[in-house]
């Protein structure tokens, strides 16, 4: 499969941290402005620093944290097919023959009173 290096979240797996902008943490109302400069220079400083840092830390970090997390569920995936998925069967056989047993004990104990209590009952129906 090839990487879409265009879309990179085509799931929107991420799509609460929406595209973050200066002006989306930054704002200063009508009365209090700085200087203009220091206002356009901290524009750029915030977006330089923004992206500059993001780029170091995937490219420190990105690899073995993308490895770290293929190893946790590689280890998902193994434990269910080697562990739970037995269990569930393991379970499926063991209850399936006592429910068999819950229902030979209720035909052969219980059935039988039932079927006479219904029958003296069907007598007053009428």
């Amino acid at each position: 499969m090839e990487v879409d290096l265009v879309s990179r979240d085509p799931n929107s797996l991420n799509a609460h941290l929406g595209t973050l902008h200066f002006n989306d943490v930054f704002g200063e109302p009508d009365g209090t402005h700085s200087i203009d400069c220091v206002w356009k220079l901290s524009h750029g400083c915030f977006n330089l620093w923004k992206n500059l840092c993001y780029k170091i830390l995937t490219l420190c970090f990105g690899c073995c944290i993308a490895a770290e997390w293929g190893c946790e569920f590689a280890y998902i995936a193994f434990y269910h097919v080697w562990y739970i998925t037995p269990c569930f069967k393991w379970l499926e056989i063991n209850c399936g023959v006592c429910q068999r047993l819950y229902s030979m004990c209720i035909n052969c104990c219980m059935t039988p009173c039932f079927e006479s209590c219904g029958g003296i009952f069907h007598h007053f129906k009428k």
